[in-house]
């Protein structure tokens, strides 16, 4: 399988992990005004286990290090299936609810909050089961993105004012959601080999990691999103029926595209972790909070035009790039 040997790739591989999770959500987007949201999701976790089956098939089959997808699987043990697919069952309700709040409060809030409240729990809960990186450093930028999503809650309270009720549940189910997100990449990380070129017998290598975690997304899909789509927190009820009936095909690739989007940046990411550690490489791609505020202040024009917002959000952004500065240069130290 391609093993990185070098923490400059790995961080680059961070970077399109950024770039993936903070830009995925477009995709919902751009269906949700004829298409429910949990329709969509069905969609997106299927592009999910497409694009994991064909790194999987190709990255993850290729190469004289490592183990190959299939001889991989074949020989994993029940504990570290059972991690990745616990791992795709968690992310899957915190995704849904991180869901649900864009469709409350748009992608600008729903994201730097719920994403960035993820990031803060998980890297101090990665950190602490693989210390890897200058705790100064990269708790220091940890504080500095925490600092940034408090000014993106304030910038967006002042730019929806007279729709208190609406921003304080999309903050709250933003909340709930980014607590569980914390925690999903902790299970996936405990399934996988410490030495990906030399992985030991019965875990798994990132490739097939990536592939029982899509499986486990897919599987809860059963349970999370059927109950939000026949009691919806956001917007009206949905039916298996209206999957068929309603979508037609365009609508149905935007979804699949979507999940295909994350996908990548969730397999770069725990590829990335083998030079990067799980704290850091997890820390950055949840850098994505950054670029979906980018997405929502520029291209969807989810914030208004109240006195100091600008003030404010420039100094959000500023504190971003510096908190992930801050963390890249951990590893350095």
């Amino acid at each position: 399988m391609v093993v990185i040997q070098s923490y400059f790739v790995a961080v680059l591989m961070c970077v399109i992990t950024m770039l993936c999770w903070g830009s995925w959500a477009n995709t919902q987007k751009m269906a949700s005004k004829k298409w429910a949201f949990q329709l969509f999701y069905w969609d997106y976790s299927l592009g999910v286990l497409i694009l994991a089956l064909l790194l999987a098939f190709t990255m993850g089959s290729s190469g004289d290090e490592g183990r190959g997808f299939l001889a991989d699987l074949a020989q994993a043990d029940g504990k570290a299936v059972g991690s990745a697919l616990l791992g795709g069952v968690v992310f899957n309700l915190a995704n849904l609810l991180i869901v649900v709040a864009i469709n409350i409060a748009g992608m600008a809030v729903a994201f730097p909050i719920g994403i960035g409240l993820a990031l803060v729990i998980g890297v101090v809960v990665n950190y602490v089961a693989t210390p890897l990186g200058h705790p100064v450093f990269l708790f220091a930028g940890v504080v500095l993105v925490a600092l940034a999503i408090i000014l993106d809650a304030v910038a967006y309270r002042k730019s929806s004012a007279g729709q208190a009720s609406t921003t304080t549940k999309g903050i709250l189910i933003s909340i709930l959601g980014g607590i569980l997100m914390g925690f999903f990449y902790r299970f996936v990380a405990a399934s996988m080999v410490p030495d990906f070129a030399v992985p030991e017998a019965g875990k798994l290598t990132p490739y097939t990691a990536s592939v029982v975690f899509a499986a486990g997304l897919l599987l809860s899909n059963f349970v999370w999103n059927t109950f939000f789509m026949y009691k919806p927190v956001s917007g009206e009820r949905a039916t298996y029926s209206d999957y068929f009936k309603k979508g037609d095909m365009k609508l149905h690739l935007i979804g699949i595209l979507g999940g295909i989007v994350w996908s990548l940046g969730m397999t770069f990411n725990i590829i990335a972790s083998g030079q990067a550690g799980f704290a850091i490489s997890y820390g950055l791609g949840q850098g994505a909070t950054l670029i979906a505020a980018l997405w929502g202040v520029f291209i969807w024009k989810e914030f208004g035009k109240a006195e100091g917002l600008k003030g404010i959000l420039t100094t959000m952004f500023l504190f971003y790039l510096a908190g992930l500065a801050m963390i890249i240069v951990s590893r350095l130290i």
